[in-house]
């Protein structure tokens, strides 16, 4: 069986996807067709199912279900790894609450624009960018403030920027959930033994690369290009951790927590209770 397998060029997704790319577990006669884009693009991408499994921010899941479920190992969750909004000058957030700054984001189907807009719901003057073009775009006075993922949360204050707030903390204080930021999810269309198989083969990948870290590190230095190699860890150490391995109790609280609270507000139209594989 061969299936389209998409995720990004992160140093956390290469570290998870290594072992099955580079063939060091068995994928129990499944062949990965891999199709390496940012998370925005992979998320517009599920929009028509084009990928048998995906990785995809929450919020973009969240309005995919009718083609896509969410798998329990692959995922990003924790606690102190949530985006940041950041500026050239302290911003109030009153200033915040009047919606009237222009913010950039890293894309309309990011969990980083849910956090945002739950936490600031006026704010209307939002533009999608490439999440590694924000910080120029602060810096130059394109936008008077930015949500930033990934390893820019390394690199902001070496660039003179300041933090504003860090939703994922937010998060934590209103919730006390671990943050879910993104989820590995695969085609409705594929039958649920196929489905178990590739959760246990993203589980052993994992593990692998867990037991054999540095083994893992050409592949990650290979697409983190001009990243340097002590970010590219602490990336790594942020972003997967147990909850990588399986979402569990907590993480299946936080993922729901998340879908509620968007829901409430509107930003997401419709849920289903069978969003997880089980």
């Amino acid at each position: 069986m061969r299936l389209t397998l998409g995720f990004s060029p992160c140093p956390n997704d290469c570290f998870i996807f290594d072992a099955i790319v580079n063939k060091k577990i068995d994928t129990a006669g499944i062949e990965f067709e891999v199709v390496m884009e940012d998370v925005e693009t992979l998320n517009k991408m599920a929009a028509a199912g084009a990928l048998s499994v995906t990785k995809l921010s929450f919020h973009a899941l969240a309005g995919y279900l009718h083609n896509y479920v969410l798998l329990n190992s692959g995922s990003a969750l924790g606690f102190g790894c949530g985006p940041l909004l950041i500026s050239k000058r302290v911003i109030t957030k009153e200033e915040l609450a009047g919606g009237e700054l222009k913010i950039v984001i890293p894309g309309r189907l990011t969990t980083a624009n849910l956090l945002f807009s739950l936490r600031f719901p006026n704010a209307q003057k939002k533009e999608s960018m490439l999440f590694s073009k924000i910080e120029e775009a602060v810096l130059t006075g394109k936008a008077d403030a930015g949500v930033i993922i990934h390893e820019n949360r390394f690199t902001y204050e070496k660039k003179g920027l300041k933090k504003i707030i860090d939703l994922g903390e937010w998060w934590e204080e209103e919730t006390g959930c671990p943050i879910p930021l993104g989820g590995i999810a695969a085609s409705r269309k594929l039958p649920r033994e196929v489905l178990l198989k590739i959760d246990d083969i993203i589980r052993s990948s994992i593990r692998h690369a867990f037991a054999n870290r540095e083994g893992t590190m050409p592949f990650v230095r290979a697409n983190a290009t001009e990243m340097d190699e002590a970010v590219m860890n602490k990336h790594i150490d942020l972003y997967v951790n147990t909850y990588s391995i399986e979402l569990g109790p907590d993480g299946r609280k936080a993922v729901e927590l998340l879908f509620r609270k968007a829901k409430e507000k509107d930003i997401i139209r419709e849920m289903r209770t069978d969003y997880i594989l089980s």
